[in-house]
């Protein structure tokens, strides 16, 4: 009987189904445990980072702290959603042309380092609209940075890890990123630490994890394919029109973005109602970290049954969440300090579920040697849906919060019809 190493056992223990190959070469299979390891170590890494420079919280407050105006408090997320999508359909083409597509990840995780360093260096220089342009200007650099990592991970998932263990690689990151996140989010709730240095010691700390992060992931052994010749960018879009199952998949998650684009509502909702003792900053971090720490593993283990049951799913927890939101307001429940922190848990649980199942299904449907191609278009009109759903959101905000969160639930709702007519992928 051979005797499995630490590594082994531990991927045995973290995955459910470890028989049959999940679209590897025998080549990979055989160094499928380790790489899954550095997956979610790389990945944790990420997530923590991201949780320590979250755009509409932590910078939000910084750039206030920085006494920039409320315009560039404004772009921050603008800047931060569409430039980490829509730049994937001009370098997707580049990526499928490499033989080894982790250096696209790991080029983009140091990009990101190097931009969270200059936006601590800025805090530290510049004040007022000069901080403001900066730290937008370094933030647009981390958000392309983001978008080379995004159009390369499915590719390289794909590639070394196995089709039935890829939702518990992300879900095992997922959840021990958001624990981290949880106590910088009870560090920063407590007063203990001054709230500015606080803020400067955790994006210095996200600036060191994607560093770590990206010399983590080029240790990852991936197997050298021929690289795709390059393709125009307009030619990436003919996918959409080929394959009626991507353009399916594209709807149900534009519909989807509802679950992320709600939470802003949900305080807005708290705010009226008087709730004083609604803490945003910390708030919003501890319900996030909290449902993801809670969520992601298991939203994980079930995308590797069924992604399409997890959107689905998915989808039902954030609508009732948004409609359990506009009841209590109406019953004058909205003002208590339980309802809206129990309400945006259970939305982040749901956004988090949305997450899980759209990466898992993007991965496991797309071709293996157009995997980039797939992400780049799917990414690139999301971007452009977020915007537009933004403004849309925006729009109907003047009619007030709970109008807004009622057409968020309804378009959650609708995704439902849209992603029953997917297909289940079998492994």
């Amino acid at each position: 009987m051979t005797r499995l190493s630490f590594g082994e056992t531990l991927f045995e223990a973290l995955v459910d189904d470890t028989e049959g190959t999940g679209g590897l070469s025998d080549a990979q299979l055989n160094h499928e445990p380790v790489n899954f390891l550095r997956h979610a170590g790389s990945l944790s890494m990420s997530k923590i980072a991201d949780g320590m420079i979250d755009p509409k919280l932590v910078l939000s407050w910084l750039l206030d702290h920085l006494g920039a105006s409320a315009f560039f408090v404004g772009l921050l997320v603008p800047i931060r959603e569409a430039g980490a999508l829509l730049p994937q359909l001009f370098t997707a083409p580049y990526v499928q042309a490499m033989d080894r597509r982790k250096w696209a990840w790991v080029a983009g995780s140091i990009g990101q380092g190097v931009a969270a360093a200059g936006i601590v260096l800025a805090a530290l220089t510049l004040t007022g609209a000069a901080a403001g342009v900066a730290i937008c200007a370094l933030l647009a650099v981390l958000a392309v940075s983001r978008s080379i990592c995004s159009v390369s991970y499915s590719d390289v998932l794909g590639k070394t890890v196995g089709q039935s263990r890829r939702g518990a690689a992300t879900g095992t990151a997922t959840s021990l990123g958001a624990g981290a996140v949880v106590i910088f989010a009870l560090v920063l709730m407590s007063g203990l630490v001054d709230r500015a240095t606080l803020v400067l010691v955790a994006i210095s700390l996200a600036a060191l994890l994607w560093l770590g992060a990206g010399i983590l992931f080029s240790t990852l052994w991936e197997e050298a394919a021929p690289g795709a010749a390059e393709t125009s960018t307009l030619r990436q879009l003919h996918i959409l029109r080929r394959d009626p199952q991507l353009r399916r998949f594209i709807w149900a998650r534009g519909l989807l973005t509802s679950t992320a684009l709600a939470p802003p509502y949900i305080v807005l909702l708290g705010a009226q109602s008087g709730q004083g003792s609604f803490d945003r900053l910390g708030a919003l971090v501890l319900a996030s970290s909290i449902a993801s720490l809670l969520s992601s593993w298991i939203w994980g283990r079930m995308a590797d049954r069924s992604s399409r049951r997890v959107l689905m799913v998915s989808a039902i927890a954030g609508a009732a969440a948004l409609i359990s939101a506009v009841a209590l307001d109406f019953l004058g429940a909205s003002g208590t300090i339980w309802a809206l922190p129990l309400v945006l848990f259970v939305l982040m649980i749901a956004w988090h579920g949305v997450r899980q199942g759209r990466v898992i299904y993007l991965v496991d449907m797309a071709p293996n040697d157009n995997r980039a191609a797939y992400t780049a278009v799917s990414n690139t009109v999301i971007g452009l849906l977020l915007l537009g759903s933004g403004l849309f959101g925006a729009l109907a905000s003047l009619a007030g919060p709970q109008v807004t969160l009622l057409i968020f639930a309804a378009m959650a709702l609708a995704s439902l019809v849209v992603t029953s007519g997917l297909d289940e992928i079998a492994d």
